[in-house]
Formats: C-alpha cells, sequence, structure tokens
C-alpha cells in the first residue's frame, strides 16, 4: 500500500485544484461554482522525490441527514478515516468559518495526521485569514497557492517523514494508472496484470444506476448513490480484481442529448466521461430496463464502436421488470435491428440493487476483451478469403472484375484487417460488410469492432499513365523498318 493523502475542506476552498497540480494533469472538473465534485477521486502524485496517492473529496457540508450534500460528507468522512494524513484546506481570503471549527474538531477526533493549509494567499487580502487559522489548534497553517504552485516545497517537506515512516512497499509494485491504450499495439494474447490492468468503462444515460452496479460489483459504497438524476459528476476510476481478473473501472457521468446539455459544469462532465471511453478497452453500456434502446443510448453505444473498443451491453433494474422472457426476446430483436454494427455483441441482464447477474456481466467483460485481442493467422485468413470470393464474387464496375489478391491482419484491439486488391477505391461497401460480416461469424468475432481497408498492389502495366508515342518517337524507338 502506498502513503494516501486526502485533501479535505469546504466547497470551493481548492480542493480539486490542489489534486490536479499534485498529480500534474487536469483530471478533477474544476469551476467557480461550489460543490463541483461529489465523489472521491484517487490519483497518483507526485511531489519533488515523492510518489504517494492523493484523494480529492466533497466539500464537508453541515449536513447529516440523507441528502445529497449528507451522503457527500459521509463519504468525505470515510475517505478521512482511510487515508494515512489529511490535508484540511481553508480559503485564506475568506478566513476561518465556524463550518470549519466544526470540521477541524472531527478530523481531530478521525485522523492523527491532520496537515492546516490556508490556501489562496496571493496578496495581502489573504493575511487576515492565514492568521485566523492559528486559532483552529492544528498548528501553523502551511501557506499555499494551488493555482500558481506556491508552498509545494513546504508542502513536500512535511510529507516526507509521513510517507518515510510508511514504506513497507516499494513503488516499482505500484499498479500503472491512466495507460493509454497504443492502436499498434499487436499483442496476440494480452492477460491483464496489476501493472496493466483491464480498462473498462460503465456508460449510460443519467439515473441507470451506473454508480450502483459499481459498488455492488466492488462490494463497498465507494461511489455516491441516491435516487436524483446526475449525482456523478467526475469519472471515478477504481482498481481492484473482479473474478480473479485485475481491472481498472471508470465511473461516468450521465450522457444526455446535446441539446438539453446547456450548463458549462454538464458539459465538462460529459466530455470527462467521453474521455474515460478512450482511455477504456472495453465499454459497459448500462441500460435501464423499462426505457431501453433510446435515441441517446444507442448513440453512447455507436460511439464506444467508433473509437474501436469492445462493447458489452447492460440492461440494468431486471428485479423489477415483471415479464421477463417476453422483454428479454424483444430486447435481443431491438438490439439487432438498432445496432447491426454491435451485431453478436453480449447482452446480459443485471440488477445492479441485489447483485444478481454480476457474473455473467463479468464473464462477458473479459470474453469481449478476449475477441478483441484475438489474431487471425495469415494462411487460415487467405483461405477464408478465397471460400469467401467463391461463394460471392467481388462486383465488377465497368464489366473489369476487382481481384482480390490476399489479406493479412494488420492490428489488433480491435482487430484490423488489410486486403489487397485491384481497383479498391472502386469496391462497394456492401461488400464490405459482407466480408466484415464472414469475418465476425468464420473466426468468433462476435460484437467487436471490425476494421477493414482495401489496399491497391499498384498496377502491374508500367506504361500506364505515361504520355503516349507519336509516331516520329515510336519509329526512332523501333528503329528503321527492315521492309
Amino acid at each position: 500500500m502506498t502513503f494516501t493523502l486526502a485533501i479535505v475542506g469546504r466547497p470551493n476552498v481548492g480542493k480539486s485544484t490542489l489534486f490536479n497540480r499534485l498529480v500534474g494533469k487536469r483530471l478533477a472538473l474544476v469551476d467557480d461554482q461550489p460543490g463541483v465534485t461529489r465523489d472521491l477521486r484517487e490519483g497518483d502524485a507526485r511531489l519533488g522525490h515523492l510518489k504517494f496517492t492523493v484523494i480529492d473529496s466533497a466539500g464537508l457540508e453541515d449536513a447529516t441527514d440523507d441528502s445529497l450534500q449528507g451522503r457527500m460528507r459521509r463519504l468525505t468522512e470515510r475517505a478521512v478515516e482511510m487515508a494515512d494524513a489529511c490535508l484540511f484546506l481553508l480559503d485564506a481570503r475568506v478566513g476561518v468559518t465556524p463550518t470549519d471549527e466544526v470540521f477541524a474538531d472531527i478530523l481531530r477526533k478521525k485522523n492523527a495526521n491532520v496537515i492546516l493549509a490556508a490556501n489562496k494567499v496571493e496578496g495581502q487580502a489573504a493575511e487576515a485569514g492565514v492568521l485566523e487559522a492559528f486559532g483552529l489548534g492544528l498548528g501553523e497553517p502551511l501557506r499555499l497557492s494551488a493555482e500558481h504552485g506556491e508552498g509545494m516545497a513546504e508542502l513536500a517537506t512535511i510529507l516526507d517523514p509521513l510517507i518515510s515512516a510508511k514504506r513497507d512497499a516499494t513503488p516499482e509494485t505500484d499498479p500503472e494508472t491512466d495507460i493509454t491504450i497504443d492502436d499498434d499495439d499487436d499483442l496476440p494474447e494480452f492477460a491483464p496484470t496489476e501493472k496493466r490492468p483491464l480498462q473498462v468503462a460503465v456508460v449510460g444515460r443519467p439515473n441507470a444506476g451506473k454508480s450502483t452496479l459499481i459498488n455492488q460489483i466492488i462490494g463497498e459504497d465507494r461511489l455516491l448513490t441516491g435516487p436524483e438524476a446526475g449525482i456523478t459528476r467526475d469519472s471515478i476510476s477504481l482498481q481492484f480484481r473482479w473474478g480473479g481478473v485485475p481491472m481498472r473501472i471508470f465511473d461516468t457521468a450521465g450522457m444526455r442529448k446535446k441539446a438539453k446539455v446547456q450548463e458549462k459544469l454538464e458539459k465538462l462532465s460529459v466530455s470527462d466521461g467521453l474521455r474515460a471511453v478512450k482511455f477504456a478497452e472495453v465499454v459497459v453500456v448500462l441500460l435501464d430496463a423499462a426505457i431501453p434502446f433510446e435515441q441517446q443510448d444507442l448513440r453512447i453505444a455507436d460511439l464506444a464502436e467508433r473509437e474501436g473498443r469492445a462493447v458489452v451491453v447492460a440492461v440494468n433494474k431486471w428485479d423489477i421488470e415483471p415479464a421477463k422472457q417476453q422483454k428479454l426476446r424483444d430486447l435481443r430483436e431491438a438490439f439487432e435491428r438498432l445496432l447491426p454494427q454491435l451485431r453478436g455483441a453480449p447482452l446480459v441482464t443485471v440488477s445492479a440493487k441485489t447483485g444478481k447477474g454480476l457474473d455473467r456481466l463479468q464473464a462477458a467483460v473479459v470474453r469481449a476483451h478476449e475477441v478483441w485481442n484475438r489474431r487471425v493467422p495469415t494462411s487460415q485468413l487467405n483461405r477464408w478469403l478465397e471460400a469467401m470470393v467463391s461463394a460471392h464474387p467481388p462486383p465488377a464496375p465497368g464489366g473489369r472484375r476487382i481481384k482480390l489478391r490476399y489479406a493479412t491482419q494488420a492490428k489488433t484491439r480491435p482487430p484490423g484487417f488489410v486486403v489487397m486488391c485491384s481497383q479498391p477505391d472502386k469496391m462497394a461497401e456492401s461488400y464490405n460488410r459482407y466480408l466484415v460480416n464472414g469475418l465476425r461469424e468464420d473466426f468468433d468475432m462476435p460484437g467487436t469492432p471490425i476494421r477493414l481497408w482495401m489496399r491497391g498492389q499498384g498496377d502491374q502495366n508500367p506504361y500506364k499513365d505515361k504520355k503516349k508515342s507519336t509516331p516520329s518517337r515510336l519509329r526512332k524507338h523501333l528503329g528503321k523498318p527492315k521492309f
């Protein structure tokens, strides 16, 4: 386990800005509006020679009921108990508020290592707030400017002895995070490891049950949930072993129709979810059983396919569906009709509330990942191509039959194939679909995106496109006739 630092404080004191500076990336959403962060976001931080895990938390609210603010507070308090140290952040320009005093007392009881920091110390207006912070009884406040990077060296000095005291695990054993997929990385068989886990993104419309599903999978209330639609804003990633397979799973904000997304904050949330899809290897599109395959669901599934990611469709809230058999038949028929580009992709019914169907969902994710990494030997591919051409010859535009010479697999993740042929620019799209469907069926690649490129080999006629010889040039080239 690495050293863990939780950043806590009232809303809008600059926690997410400091989190982004420590991890060196704009991972957390930042806005002037208070209360942007709702879930716990973890990241790999680096400060000088120090490496540790930092947690960005929701703003501490003075609410203890089951409201959204109350649930956010309980989640933040849980992060305080989990962390090795807490960085209690104040807004130096505002000064110490009664809410700050209440939470300072809570932190003293819940965590032994509390670091008091006054943020936004630029200018003379912050001096009074820094002096007020001494009254909290948490020692001398650390002066910080998360926006401009001031005070980072002093923070490293404070953290150094704490991290040295907990050096049980070496940095080399820590798992890698936020791995960008290299589409040209042709690995014949890719087995997920702790260093390179299987990346899974759960996407869907608001209130489909994405956070509840992930909480059920990992077996704890790690993500904020509730009846309100659109609770999740950041794309939160969690690493764990699911069925013995190392995975990193991304919970994303619900994606509404573009015309309905008006607020700047929601636009940031949706773009963060789209970014998670690009990082993922397998995308789980979560549908609501009561209203499946709405226009936005189809757009989300099509986006995952266009990004070249393996797709698994999961239908949630199956526990409250009355006519299960008929509903399942209707779902399969609608899936085949509305998403032909994902023909054969797994369709799994689950209940995020009860946990039923999660074993089948895990098997479908692993299977989709295996297919996404599949490589077909060139010899088998060319025997298959010969049989496909014999069964259904390619078109003959202008009376000249297009010749398919040979095929090879150029890449995996997703599988990509190149067919060398004559007149590639005149190949009909319907014949391309015929070949792609044949690849799916004959090489057992259901549901995964397949890329197919037609390439020309160059013309065999060396005189093509050359200027025609004039009779005089022709006579000069041939010499004096012998008759």
